[in-house]
């Protein structure tokens, strides 16, 4: 018999409890403000995206406030959240709404997947906590839940995989509101208790029902093909402060300011030709051919 019912029933009735209040939670959320918070997210914790969240949906509530902004503006309001050219997925993401659905989040799978920037992740978010549609929402939260209480591993491969959808989907409930607070309550205990580095197994409403505990908690088999990228010294750290200077500056920044960023000359021109290349600085040309350019925040 499977596990997946009284996994499922543990994990709800603990989220009854230990449910973190987060605003795009509340019952007046809209379907826009989860989309916006799905993005967010992405790869950035809930404790930085929460007030950024908040200022965010202030000045856009709707798809059509975003769609009229300066794109200048937008990633201004971005700041330190990371990989800002999410914030230009989703200026151009609030532009199709705009064009294709009258402002209006899509309910339906098909239609949300063709909007710039959702995937599938995103697609299957939006339908469970904006619409409150049953689906598949796994994310790196919930993957690791059910490779230790369900498959026995430490980890999720690095990879998702066809079998590690097939067995998510044998834990969602076929009720459409049920089946939304499953996806809810999975990637909170992920969060809280269940997490990478340090789980408090101690805490875990599903720790006897766990296979990886029962296993002696094996190591990650995948470990070896894990590489975290140290912060300091790397392209993402040099982009991010060319990015921080454009956001910063009230006009046109001169290259010369731009060149005191970072000492490598080769890195810095590498990056800063990336950045102009997705769309996330513009380069002003001087105005003649031997004279100095300068960069800013597109318009």
């Amino acid at each position: 018999m499977s596990r997946a019912p009284l996994v499922r029933d543990a994990v709800l009735a603990w989220f009854d409890v230990h449910a973190r209040d987060l605003p795009w939670r509340a019952p007046d959320r809209t379907a826009w403000g989860v989309l916006v918070s799905e993005v967010m997210l992405q790869q950035t914790p809930v404790i930085r995206v929460e007030p950024a969240w908040r200022a965010w949906m202030d000045r856009w509530p709707e798809p059509d406030d975003l769609a009229r902004a300066g794109t200048d503006d937008v990633l201004r309001a971005w700041d330190r959240l990371g990989y800002p050219r999410r914030a230009l997925r989703l200026q151009d993401c609030a532009r199709a709404l705009v064009e294709r659905h009258h402002g209006v989040v899509p309910g339906t799978e098909a239609e949300l997947l063709a909007l710039p920037g959702v995937g599938a992740y995103t697609a299957a978010a939006v339908l469970a906590f904006a619409h409150g549609h049953r689906s598949v929402v796994l994310d790196t939260n919930v993957r690791r839940v059910l490779a230790r209480v369900a498959a026995g591993a430490a980890m999720p491969a690095p990879s998702q995989t066809v079998a590690e959808v097939r067995l998510a989907e044998t834990f969602v409930p076929d009720d459409d509101a049920l089946s939304a607070r499953w996806a809810a309550a999975s990637m909170e205990l992920g969060a809280l208790v269940c997490t990478a580095r340090a789980p408090h197994c101690d805490a875990c409403p599903v720790a006897d029902l766990c296979a990886w505990r029962s296993a002696g908690h094996p190591p990650d088999a995948h470990a070896a093909r894990r590489r975290t990228q140290p912060w300091a010294g790397t392209d993402r750290q040099v982009r991010g402060r060319v990015m921080a200077l454009l956001r910063e500056a009230l006009g046109p920044v001169p290259d010369s300011a731009v060149d005191a960023v970072w000492p490598d000359v080769r890195q810095l021109e590498r990056c800063v030709d990336g950045l102009v290349t997705d769309g996330l600085v513009a380069r002003i040309p001087g105005p003649g051919p031997d004279d100095p350019v300068a960069y800013r925040l597109p318009a």
